[in-house]
């Protein structure tokens, strides 16, 4: 049995290469951008008004003038104005660009306007100020957003300004779901007495949705035959399948021999981890990986999330690492790395804290709707201290 750090080594030692493909920038959002998003031109492209009011040249304030002129008026999308007497001033309107020869904006709340003279009714102003300089964001040819993001209202935003109709995105192959067992049965379903309804497949797929990524599910009977069958013919349409219990020592866990039947090469089948030690990862090669996750619904979600995501994403982009603080004292007595189920909240100094959620073992379902992700704790140790910092991997977004 090897530890969680190898595991994860030996599975991005088998990486999965992902094509991209170009999309419609409005059917863009929620995939996974493939190139860098770069200025054309620069952030502000000129001299941005910040405020309405009046341009001024501040030589004139600083000279005692307090009284101007009103030479016209600068509108949003006007072509640039130009101030061309001293002692005058132009109207001005917020994003317009800012008039030649002007280099101070007087808000209109600071002004009283009566008969073509706008008089300044404060004694204290800054040179440039209420003024977005040209470039002050970025210059052209800077990066505005990196590839890898998942694609959000902020992208999509940043390439309309850019002028990109069209994105480049990762084309992840389509993943299949697989659940099996006689217990189980579909959601809209009234289950017997000894039966549960489906509930792993559908949690992957949210999940898996969630990062952008598409899936479809099915499921086989607990017959060898049926399995190897459907899997066989699985395997030549979809290079990536996840599958959802039948992977530990019972007489009907069958998945790891037939999956052997089929070519699929083992590479690690027990982590020394709990919950999710019975997990299983195996490839046939550079076509076909199969992640085969435990039964119990928390051990599918701490897998799924540590081995599957991170593999997925690995030469796609950088790893967020996320950590919170330990709020209170924690013994776990065996020798394995304990991914727990925790609740986080901020502390009055903004630090992340994770709060232990007691629940029933892995198989506890319910107690996820109380959590708000897992707290990574190595093995070696019996007692974590409060206040401690650990790796968290969170499942619940924030908003």
């Amino acid at each position: 049995m090897i530890s969680s750090e190898e595991a994860l080594q030996l599975i991005l030692s088998h990486p999965i290469s992902i094509k991209s493909k170009s999309v419609l920038l409005e059917n863009s959002m929620g995939k996974v951008l493939a190139e860098d998003l770069l200025a054309d031109r620069d952030f502000p492209p000129f001299d941005r008004v910040m405020m309405d009011g009046i341009a001024i040249r501040y030589e004139d304030f600083n000279n005692g003038n307090k009284n101007y002129v009103v030479e016209g008026l600068g509108a949003a999308g006007d072509p640039q104005k130009e101030l061309k007497e001293a002692n005058h001033c132009l109207e001005i309107m917020t994003g317009a660009v800012l008039p030649a020869g002007a280099d101070t904006v007087i808000r209109y709340e600071d002004v009283i306007m009566e008969n073509n003279i706008a008089k300044i009714q404060i004694d204290k102003i800054r040179e440039g100020q209420n003024i977005h300089s040209r470039a002050f964001d970025k210059k052209h040819g800077d990066l505005l957003a990196v590839k890898g993001k998942k694609i959000s209202g902020a992208e999509i935003g940043i390439a309309a300004t850019i002028g990109k109709s069209k994105l480049k995105v990762y084309d992840f192959p389509e993943i299949l779901v697989v659940s099996t067992g006689d217990e189980l049965v579909e959601v809209h379903e009234t289950p017997l007495a000894h039966q549960i309804r489906k509930s792993n497949v559908h949690k992957i797929q949210a999940m898996l949705e969630s990062w952008g990524l598409r899936s479809t599910r099915i499921h086989f009977m607990d017959s060898e035959e049926t399995i190897r069958e459907g899997l066989g013919k699985a395997m030549e349409k979809y290079p990536i399948i996840l599958m959802s219990g039948g992977v530990s020592k019972g007489k009907r866990d069958f998945i790891p021999g037939v999956l052997k039947e089929l070519g699929v090469e083992q590479q690690l089948h027990f982590v020394a981890q709990r919950p999710g030690k019975p997990f299983w990862f195996g490839v046939k090669g550079k076509e076909n990986f199969v992640f085969a996750f435990p039964g119990n619904p928390i051990s599918t979600m701490v897998c799924l999330m540590k081995y599957f995501k991170t593999w997925i994403f690995n030469d796609i982009k950088k790893k967020n690492v996320f950590v919170a603080r330990l709020k209170e004292e924690v013994i776990f007595k065996p020798n394995l790395t304990y991914f727990m189920t925790v609740a986080v909240q901020f502390s009055e100094r903004g630090v992340l804290e994770a709060v232990p959620v007691r629940g029933n073992g892995s198989g506890d379902l319910a107690s996820l709707a109380q959590a708000d992700g897992f707290l990574e704790l190595p093995r070696g140790r019996e007692v974590f201290e409060a206040g401690e910092v650990f790796s968290f991997m969170p499942f619940r977004e924030w908003s």
